[in-house]
């Protein structure tokens, strides 16, 4: 039995989906039926558990002998830092005596020791909690979602515009989350003694101009990318895009420690098949209501 703990998610449904095209017996671990029933449509098993729920988890995992864990993410409209510690915490203490014989983990790109950087540090604390526990265990490094454009078509539809926080011209590794849910899958049915940190991206680097001239493509029209100033990144997120102060601010450093650090990515990471310009036509394919619209497409 494959367990999924984040299955609802881009990545964590990829992962159940190849599985299943598999022909392996997948359960869904989400704490909404709703949710969980798209997956369970396709052939997924379902077990309806709140990650906080220790023992709730550890009846899940003692049902199953391969796990695929994704640390929910918190509502960024609450201290985002906080939330994702205590459900790690909790998975933590669940798998303690679970059964469970081989575990890949969902890691980020500069998953790193410290306080006040998100995810590059709840991250790492999950990677170092794993290894306490002696199960053996696979880290999958996620370079940055291209799903995180999801919401500039909206702004590249209405204002041509793509907003970012990095310089238009930054080089960022990005990945599809359909080529993590594929490697993560390959993983996960590898045998137990095969283990270690797997980086993972898209077939090449792309930057924020990129992301514009992939939209620009798609919709047949003008649109560019527009930079957001370091100072004006905090007032950002928590204006228009509804943060907490506390998860701005942890999401201000990440995007910092993402420039200044740079040149620590990864040279020989495992690389995936889907195109940037693949992944956002296929968004805006997926988007019922795109109007296409007439311009010169940058």
């Amino acid at each position: 039995m494959y367990l999924i703990l984040g299955a609802t998610g881009h990545v964590g449904s990829a992962v159940a989906e190849n599985l299943l095209r598999a022909n392996l017996d997948v359960t869904v671990i989400s704490r909404s039926r709703d949710k969980a029933a798209l997956l369970s449509s396709i052939g997924a098993h379902s077990a309806i558990v709140d990650v906080h729920d220790v023992a709730g988890l550890r009846s899940a995992f003692s049902k199953a002998k391969r796990l695929f864990l994704l640390n929910p993410p918190a509502d960024p409209g609450g201290n985002t830092i906080q939330a994702e510690r205590e459900s790690l915490h909790a998975i933590l203490a669940a798998l303690e005596r679970s059964g469970i014989e081989k575990i890949v983990a969902e890691s980020t790109y500069g998953a790193q020791p410290g306080a006040g950087a998100g995810d590059l540090n709840v991250l790492f604390e999950m990677e170092q909690g794993l290894r306490k526990l002696g199960i053996p265990f696979t880290v999958l490094r996620a370079a940055y979602y291209m799903s995180n454009w999801d919401a500039s078509l909206q702004t590249a539809l209405e204002e041509g515009k793509v907003y970012s926080f990095y310089p238009p011209q930054f080089m960022l590794p990005m990945a599809a989350p359909a080529d993590l849910g594929r490697v993560a899958a390959k993983l996960l049915q590898q045998a137990p003694g095969q283990h270690g940190t797997h980086y993972v991206e898209g077939p090449e680097r792309y930057s924020p101009a990129d992301v514009a001239s992939a939209f620009a493509r798609a919709l047949g029209r003008s649109v560019s990318a527009v930079e957001i100033p370091r100072g004006r990144w905090i007032p950002e997120m928590t204006g228009r895009m509804g943060f907490s102060q506390a998860a701005a601010e942890s999401m201000a450093k990440m995007t910092a420690l993402t420039i200044v650090q740079q040149d620590q990515f990864p040279t020989a990471p495992e690389r995936g098949v889907i195109t940037l310009d693949e992944y956002v036509a296929d968004l805006v394919r997926r988007n019922d209501e795109v109007p296409k619209m007439s311009g010169t497409a940058g």
